[in-house]
């Protein structure tokens, strides 16, 4: 007897396996459609990034040989294709190479709105933003004032900035430069003094400190 109804219970549990197969099976096959083809996207998009990447590389290295061979204005427009079409990584190396190409052909305006655009944009990260700014801090020195170029440079001072040697550098070379050479030699000490700080930029100073002695 216990037989006979395991055997209807068997025969029960098989047609709801059926009913649900006929009810959920298209769902289930479709299912494992989009996993194995998700799988072959996947694989297909990761080894197109990385031809991509590559291409961008090649790109990008084709555009430092222009300049290389003394054709700025080239070298210029192709960075600043490649700063238009490029991902994000080449994209903004294109761009900051693009903006200092610009400042060495003359376009100093040109330079200046470009290092701004990046500064300004917040889909780029912080370290390569301030990195704008300190470049374009570079064109200022002859066209801002002093407080203005220290007020532009004061975020990127910071001890926990990437490039707050180079910015106070740049506040030091500004301030002898407006005629505050108080300032100046205050500026140039604090680098020279201070064990951290680049080797050759220590260099720099202590020879800006000498020739105020000189």
């Amino acid at each position: 007897m216990a037989d006979i109804f395991r055997e209807i219970e068997e025969d029960l549990r098989a047609e709801r396996m059926q009913q649900l197969w006929k009810r959920y099976g298209s769902w289930v096959i479709a299912l494992a459609a989009l996993v194995v083809i998700g799988a072959g996207v996947f694989s297909w998009w990761r080894d197109h990034q990385t031809k991509v990447r590559a291409a961008e590389g090649e790109r990008y290295a084709a555009a430092l040989q222009l300049a290389d061979q003394g054709d700025t204005a080239s070298a210029a427009a192709a960075m600043a294709a490649i700063a238009k079409d490029a991902g994000a990584g080449y994209a903004t190396l294109a761009d900051l190479t693009a903006a200092g190409l610009e400042g060495e052909r003359g376009d100093i305006d040109g330079a200046l709105a470009r290092y701004d655009a990046l500064a300004a944009n917040s889909s780029v990260d912080k370290s390569f933003r301030d990195l704008a700014t300190l470049l374009g801090a570079y064109y200022r020195v002859d066209r801002e004032p002093l407080d203005s170029l220290r007020q532009r440079l004061q975020p990127l001072m910071a001890d926990d900035n990437v490039w707050r040697y180079s910015a106070r550098e740049l506040v030091a070379l500004a301030e002898l430069k407006a005629g505050d050479q108080a300032a100046a030699r205050t500026s140039f000490q604090k680098l020279a003094d201070d064990a951290l700080a680049p080797a050759g930029l220590r260099a720099r100073a202590a020879e800006m400190l000498a020739s105020f002695n000189g």
